[in-house]
């Protein structure tokens, strides 16, 4: 078999194939955060079909982070039982799975969040709903440590991993970007100073959790955003973090702002339109030694496989395929080499708004007809 089927480590971490789900927002959390029985179920069937990695959706490290209704929050001990629940039923299906940690910043929604939203500069931009205040560099420090304590914990709740969500116009990114990095002191102006606030979350999660626990990143190679982070910038970076011993680097693209160049690009319908951020991953994987994942409009096994065998990508990541078929690596893994039957419509995120879980509108209207 290729070596897209084959076991490949991540630091310590032994997955059996080189298929990830990447982080997708799944709406299906109590208001304060807290994972629902579905949402543990939804995962346990991700892990039974196939994926050799599980990395949660986006979960907020401070109240003030949260963006979207139902998102997944660990800021303080409330949830420790759900979060071994979910755990346990992962490894119990024969799965990994990493948290996703991120703070929302300027992306972030008072009326979920309950708070003014911050961010590197308190500047109105595209990608902002609304207005933030600047953080101070006591906020800073704060926001730092809570990236740390959040990432203990998942390590003590049975998480295989962390990834830092550096990517998609969130704090991290924020602070990255030019374009809403407008600060004056040690966070601002020189790529070494707007990567400082990355690097500190870095260093406060491995000193929290240790040499041996994974500890990975989903960063922009492009924020496709004129005076936003470009490609130059983005591989300087990844090379900084594998210096420092990063266990991974997921390579994706895009904000909500960036038009039809977003993260989740709509009409991936032809193999010329599919792995839409394979020449960014390519770029950073020459700079690094750890493993580079890569996501973006994966859709047939050819690609997904030449990706890995010929274009040396360590990891293969998806997301909207997932929602419509969550046992697509086991069926590839069986010989049923058919393309995924999502269709990339996004309709799959509406219902997180709405009716308190993602799931595949085309899917569901077609088992109806």
């Amino acid at each position: 078999m290729t070596s897209l089927f084959e076991p490949a480590a991540i630091g310590k971490m032994i997955l059996k194939n080189r298929m990830v789900r990447s982080a997708t927002w799944e709406g299906m959390c109590y208001p304060d955060g807290r994972p629902t029985d579905k949402l543990i179920q939804y995962y346990s069937r991700l892990a039974s079909g196939g994926v050799g990695l599980i990395i949660t959706g986006y979960t907020y490290v401070c109240r003030e982070g949260k963006q979207n209704p139902g998102k997944m929050g660990l800021y303080n001990d409330s949830f420790g039982s759900e979060y071994q629940k979910m755990t346990q039923a992962v490894h119990d299906a024969g799965g990994r799975i990493a948290m996703q940690l991120v703070h929302a910043g300027g992306q972030a929604r008072s009326q979920y969040s309950g708070k003014t939203p911050v961010a590197p500069s308190g500047i109105k931009t595209i990608q902002f709903p609304e207005k933030p205040l600047e953080l101070t560099q006591e906020q800073i420090r704060d926001i730092v440590r809570s990236f740390g304590i959040a990432a203990l914990k998942a390590k003590y709740y049975g998480f295989d991993a962390v990834q830092i969500h550096g990517a998609h116009g969130y704090l991290v990114n924020q602070f990255l970007s030019p374009l809403t990095n407008q600060r004056k002191d040690q966070y601002g102006g020189s790529l070494e100073n707007r990567s400082r606030f990355l690097m500190e979350v870095y260093d406060e999660i491995r000193e929290k959790t240790g040499s041996d626990f994974p500890v990975c990143i989903k960063m922009n190679a492009a924020d496709h955003l004129d005076g936003g982070l470009e490609p130059e910038d983005a591989v300087t970076v990844a090379e900084w973090l594998s210096q420092k011993g990063i266990n991974a680097i997921e390579v994706t693209a895009g904000t909500g702002a960036s038009g039809k160049k977003n993260p989740a690009r709509s009409k991936i319908d032809a193999p010329e339109k599919e792995a839409y951020n394979l020449s960014f991953a390519q770029r950073i994987k020459e700079a690094v030694s750890c493993p580079v994942m890569v996501v973006g409009g994966f859709r047939s096994i050819d690609i997904s496989i030449k990706a890995v065998d010929m274009d040396k990508m360590d990891f293969i990541c998806f997301s909207r395929p997932l929602i419509r078929e969550p046992d697509l690596p086991f069926k590839w893994l069986k010989g049923d080499v058919k393309q995924a039957a999502c269709i990339s419509c996004n309709g799959c995120f509406k219902p997180g708004l709405l009716k308190g879980g993602i799931f595949c509108i085309a899917e569901h209207k077609k088992r109806k007809e």
